[in-house]
């Protein structure tokens, strides 16, 4: 986006609405000064994540079944991966990018859609991660 260039907001429509959404707020995460390094660190291969992410948002917004993995367990390797340090924080500001990059572009039920289960499932999400932990992290 151009300083000074107005972005006309539309729905959700279609696959091509939810690239644009995964990638513009993947580019945000990937430059942020704290959520960045934890993904860069755990993705290797971004365009393969990219593509998941579409399929797996496309799956929860448009009812398009394309994505068959398992978020829960992604995120448990994700913190492991960081030795643990994945905080109830870093979920809030993920919540707060994705929110930023919904608002800036789209708008309509679907756009609300997307924030909700986004919120639901940071939460559940940060639950099933602190779960996972050894006893041993919190002693």
């Amino acid at each position: 986006m151009f300083a000074g260039e107005d972005i006309v907001k539309r729905e959700i429509n279609t696959r091509e609405d939810v690239s644009l959404l995964v990638h513009t707020f993947y580019g945000k995460i990937r430059k942020d000064e704290v959520l960045g390094p934890i993904f860069n660190g755990v993705i290797k291969d971004w365009d393969n994540h990219l593509e998941k992410m579409v399929d797996f948002w496309e799956s929860n917004l448009l009812y398009v079944r394309k994505y068959f993995g398992n978020p829960m367990l992604s995120h448990i390797s994700a913190d492991r991966k960081t030795n643990y340090g994945i905080e109830s924080k870093h979920f809030g500001l993920w919540l707060n990018l994705w929110y930023q990059t919904l608002d800036d572009y789209f708008e309509g039920s679907t756009a609300q859609l997307a924030r909700d289960r986004a919120r639901m499932m940071s939460t559940n999400l940060f639950l099933a991660i602190f779960r996972s932990r050894p006893k041993e992290v919190y002693s």
